[in-house]
């Protein structure tokens, strides 16, 4: 099989488990946790202080699956997702796969723009050593395709067919 087909190819779809995103003027402020979020092409998440202005980071996704292996790291028995400064937690699906590609989830049609890096405030957030447990499985960032309705248990899934780019 050739590589191009590999690379569409996943066993099974994901799933939203968490939410969030961060309404105050810094990215040190207090997440909302939410049960559901609207997401539009120009803006990202409605009510994120990002508001669109970066293209590239309108939404920020981490794998729950890398929240526990990260945790072991750090002898923790869970770590809260809100520690993370994320805004989608999904399971079930390799989101580092969808590093420049198109997928679903609920409503919404992303593309994956680039790897989320950890910032120095995962060392604050997580204890020593949290920044260098999350090298490596912080998660992507993602632009908008097509906007609409996430919830917690939407499924994650790789879109097959181009999708128009957003003017």
């Amino acid at each position: 099989m050739e590589m191009k087909q590999l690379l569409k190819n996943f066993a099974f779809n994901g799933k939203v488990e968490w939410l969030s995103y961060r309404p105050g003027p810094t990215s040190r402020g207090p997440l909302k946790i939410v049960d559901t979020i609207d997401v539009t092409e120009q803006k990202g998440i409605v009510g994120d202080r990002y508001k669109g202005t970066s293209r590239n980071r309108q939404v920020t996704l981490i794998q729950a699956e890398h929240i526990e292996a990260f945790a072991k790291m750090l002898h923790k028995e869970s770590i809260d997702p809100a520690l993370l400064r994320r805004n989608i937690v999904v399971s079930g699906i390799n989101l580092l796969a969808f590093h420049d590609s198109t997928f679903q989830i609920g409503e919404v049609v992303l593309k994956g723009t680039g790897y989320c890096h950890p910032c120095s405030q995962m060392e604050e957030n997580l204890g020593l050593g949290g920044y260098n447990a999350m090298r490596g499985h912080g998660g992507i960032t993602c632009t908008v395709m097509k906007g609409g309705k996430i919830k917690i248990g939407d499924e994650v899934s790789p879109v097959q067919e181009p999708i128009p780019q957003p003017s």
